[in-house]
């Protein structure tokens, strides 16, 4: 496996983001089409109604997880942080800065969080600051 670094770091899961995607989005098609069509009205509101739920499941699939391992990589990022200075992360900081900031090395952390704070620095710039990059294998 090729070493983790600023252009390769996004991973995706070929069965959920293309597969799933291109199913859910078939289904809601065919669900407009039909309608579209002239098919029968109450066959086609349920068509809709239940594409529609898919959609909103297919996106709840992936948005709460994140949440999940954003609260994980708070609290880890706050804990290395103050181990390494003896003070929590600024609070200014955003969840995306902090989430950003879990691929900055010990030796580049409490300073490259200041300036992110500080600056106001965006979760692209602060991997682009990065010097040394700490992989994260574990978040798709």
């Amino acid at each position: 496996m090729e070493k983790q670094n600023y252009s390769n770091h996004t991973r995706m899961h070929p069965l959920y983001h293309y597969v799933l995607t291109i199913l859910v989005l078939a289904v809601l098609a065919a669900a407009i089409i039909y309608a579209a069509g002239g098919g029968d009205v109450v066959t086609a509101l349920f068509m809709f109604l239940v594409s529609i739920c898919l959609v909103l499941i297919f996106i709840l699939v992936r948005i709460y997880p994140l949440k999940a391992q954003d609260r994980a990589i708070r609290a880890e990022e706050n804990l290395r942080h103050f181990v390494i200075t003896g003070k929590l992360l600024n609070p200014a900081l955003t969840m995306k800065q902090i989430v950003a900031l879990r691929f900055a090395p010990d030796e580049e952390l409490p300073g490259l969080a200041e300036k992110a704070a500080a600056e106001k620095l965006n979760p692209k710039e602060i991997k682009q600051s990065v010097q040394a990059w700490r992989a994260d294998e574990d978040r798709i």
